[in-house]
């Protein structure tokens, strides 16, 4: 009867946690620290300035090492906490030199994400200038002075590539080439059918203000649906995570708390049920994270 109290009131705990996470959410301090977060991240991604295919990420050393010793640690908790055996930690902290792969497939994927946004935003500026009656040339240099207002930083994806199309283009090489050369590194869908789209354009002596302005608006109620679907699942998205971590809290609190009433779950086939377990914590985290992954 008292294990299950130290239950219940290990559940109650955590669920208060859980909402003092959610009202911290849109306050100053909570603000502040995505500040910070998205600071830390921009000064990383200026590493990986594009120089080839955007499906390709180098992390440097100390984000590899970070990244390993951090799972690492998680690993070696979650391993004496499920089995308390110093072995077993260790075969489980091995898994963590796999941990960078995932990390760099999770950088890869926010970085196309903003490229998308800037690349949205360079549309409206082309679809601007050209409406203006400028040449498509002028058109490009146009764009990427408005993109510096926007993107201060110079090492931004869209800007340094607006660059690159303009070296190219002083140099006599035409823009759609390397506009579809862009789009191919890119490895984003929009990009390549706009590319695709602004050449058949110059080929064919198509309307380019129209394309743009179309593109820029398919591509704007594209993200913009994506946005209103993520907010729809942001909650759902944050209390799985939530149900994930509270049965460790649970099962941390019962093995410090009643020792004795956990023992045997450490011993013979004990360990079986607690590997069990874990396999299905873990099969119900992937299986949450794969169904709400917006955008992939």
């Amino acid at each position: 009867m008292q294990s299950i109290l130290v239950a219940l009131v290990c559940g109650a705990a955590s669920y208060a946690v859980y909402l003092m996470i959610v009202k911290l959410k849109g306050t100053t301090i909570w603000t502040r620290f995505q500040a910070m977060e998205s600071k830390r991240d921009f000064s990383r991604r200026k590493q990986a300035a594009p120089s080839g295919s955007y499906d390709e990420y180098a992390m440097s050393v100390s984000q590899t090492t970070t990244a390993c010793l951090l799972a690492g640690i998680v690993l070696s908790a979650i391993g004496f906490l499920f089995y308390k055996n110093i072995a077993i930690c260790a075969v489980l902290s091995l898994a963590a030199f796999y941990y960078p792969r995932i990390r760099r497939k999770q950088l890869i994927h926010k970085r196309k994400d903003e490229l998308r946004q800037q690349f949205k935003h360079a549309l409206y500026s082309l679809s601007s200038a050209l409406s203006a009656g400028k040449s498509v040339e002028n058109a490009f240099l146009e764009a990427r002075g408005d993109l510096r207002l926007l993107y201060p930083d110079q090492a931004t994806d869209m800007i340094v590539e607006l660059d690159r199309v303009n070296r190219r283009t002083e140099n006599g090489e035409p823009v759609e080439k390397s506009l579809l050369d862009f789009g191919r590194r890119s490895g984003i869908e929009d990009v390549q059918q706009f590319a695709e789209a602004f050449a058949a354009c110059k080929r064919t002596g198509g309307d380019l203000v129209e394309v743009m302005r179309r593109t820029s608006n398919l591509i704007g109620e594209k993200m913009e649906i994506e946005q209103d679907i993520r907010v729809m699942v942001a909650q759902k998205r944050f209390e799985a995570k939530a149900l994930g971590f509270i049965p460790f809290i649970i099962v941390a609190f019962l093995a410090f708390s009643s020792p004795d009433y956990m023992e045997p779950l450490y011993t013979g086939a004990g360990r079986l049920i607690m590997t069990v377990s874990l396999v299905i914590l873990g099969a119900s985290q992937w299986l949450a994270h794969t169904i709400m992954d917006i955008g992939t």
